[in-house]
């Protein structure tokens, strides 16, 4: 991937300088792309271990137009791995609208309806990325089929990170190639039955499984989170660099 081109040493004196932008350290890592990630809408479905740190890597980054779904209230159990969780009994996305300002909640099942209403299933949707970090297979399956027609990076979805205790053997690629991950072979044969033939990244682990109830550890589900969010912004800088013109090779005389 094309490294961003740098912050001239005076402007990166000045932001560094700074206590009014709580963006500068950004700016300074991603110079020029800094705006477009600034500018890149994201839809976050669910909210949980996995996805309440897509959305505070994001949101710390300097994207602001971020929407997340999720339809249930912080239970007691959440507490080991959930931004937020402190606040049991309350609708997740409205501690997280409240936490996050500016960031939009929808308090909802995702559902075919919910699909029609987000327009996901649209030639053209409003957002830039898709994140699927739900846990009911079923829901993650329709997500599928919606986004079926996006740019391969544009719809992300995680896997299985309960039960896993060490975040290296955390892996990316498609998800027809992951590998010692139950649920993603469970998803797998879920999408074949619904006659899903597209393509999209995953996030997974390798790792066996450590136990056999539901048992999770904040270590490896918020890596899945944060490593999301860097193909996200990993992603922007590559389609932007596409869209640079490209500087002609200078000739040594």
């Amino acid at each position: 991937m094309t490294s961003p081109k740098p912050i001239p040493l005076e402007e990166q004196i000045i932001l560094q300088g700074s206590s009014t932008d709580r963006f500068s350290r950004s700016k300074i890592l991603f110079g020029e792309y800094y705006q477009k990630i600034a500018n890149a809408r994201v839809l976050i479905l669910g909210t949980g271990g996995v996805g309440g740190f897509v959305l505070d890597a994001l949101y710390r980054t300097g994207i602001s137009h971020i929407t997340i779904v999720d339809k249930d209230c912080f239970e007691v159990s959440n507490q080991n791995r959930q931004i937020g969780s402190e606040r049991i009994g309350e609708p997740k996305v409205r501690v997280l609208e409240q936490l996050y300002e500016g960031v939009k909640g929808i308090e909802a099942t995702l559902d075919e309806e919910l699909i029609e209403v987000l327009g996901l299933n649209k030639p053209i949707i409003d957002f830039d990325y898709v994140v699927d970090a739900i846990d009911d297979i079923d829901a993650k399956v329709l997500v599928a089929q919606a986004c079926k027609n996006l740019p391969y990076g544009r719809h992300i979805s995680s896997m299985g990170s309960g039960k896993k205790i060490n975040p290296l053997n955390i892996r990316v690629g498609n998800i027809w190639i992951t590998h010692g991950d139950k649920f993603a072979r469970k998803f797998r044969a879920y999408l074949k039955k619904a006659g899903f033939d597209g393509n999209f990244k995953v996030v997974f682990s390798s790792e066996r499984a450590h136990c056999s109830l539901l048992g999770s550890f904040e270590a490896v589900t918020a890596s899945f989170g944060l490593q999301i969010a860097s193909e996200i912004i990993q992603d922007i800088i590559i389609r932007e660099n596409r869209c640079l013109p490209q500087q002609q090779p200078q000739l040594e005389i």
